[in-house]
């Protein structure tokens, strides 16, 4: 009896103890509690328009994407808001699967980061071929953050399971030539990753 109430104490002590310091128990370090998006999404629906137009840049060249607001108007606009607080700038690709995809837009570099704010699922048809750009999240449906992913190929298997929200135009040759991870540790770079080095609105630039 007296070792249950000299156990709970303790624990209680080391419960005060980590919220004093910020950190909630049972919670992992760098996990970020987030909101969800309450933006009313992208309007601006012309595709060729500059303003979706998106422009991302590679020490192996430029990549430019076509954002799809017709698709997904929410992740669209989180996109620009992100693109234009620099956000995305100096951002590593922690994951790359040859064949598969190329993953970056998380801070920490570990594929556990994010800006904090979640988006919700906007799932469509379009399918999940070579150039296009999706969305990365947990098992959520509503839980993409800031990570994406540019197709290296076919995964026909993330269809209608992951949105997608852009479309390369040109420059998958740079995409391709992304330092590939480790398959046996499902994509994670060895050494130093391959990163972006910014990533504008073609508008912002005219």
């Amino acid at each position: 009896m007296r070792l249950s109430i000299l156990m709970f104490v303790i624990f209680a002590v080391i419960t005060a103890a980590l919220v004093m310091n910020g950190k909630s128990p049972f919670t992992p370090q760098n996990t970020q509690v987030a909101n969800l998006y309450q933006g009313s999404g992208e309007t601006n629906l012309d595709l060729s328009s500059p303003d979706n137009i998106l422009l991302l840049d590679l020490a192996q060249g430029q990549v430019v994407i076509q954002m799809r607001p017709d698709l997904a108007p929410r992740h669209v606009a989180r996109i620009k808001e992100l693109v234009r607080q620099g956000f995305y700038d100096g951002v590593v690709f922690h994951r790359v699967l040859q064949g598969f995809m190329a993953q970056t837009g998380d801070p920490l570099g570990t594929g556990m980061g994010g800006s904090g704010i979640k988006l919700a699922g906007e799932f469509s048809q379009q399918k999940f071929v070579r150039g296009v750009v999706g969305m990365a999240r947990s098992q959520g449906n509503d839980s993409a953050d800031s990570q994406f992913f540019i197709m290296l190929g076919d995964g026909r298997w993330l269809d209608g399971e992951y949105t997608v929200w852009g479309q390369v135009l040109d420059g998958m040759d740079a995409v391709s030539a992304l330092k590939l991870g480790d398959r046996a540790q499902n994509g994670k770079i060895d050494g130093t990753p391959d990163k972006v080095l910014r990533m504008r609105i073609k508008s912002d630039l005219e």
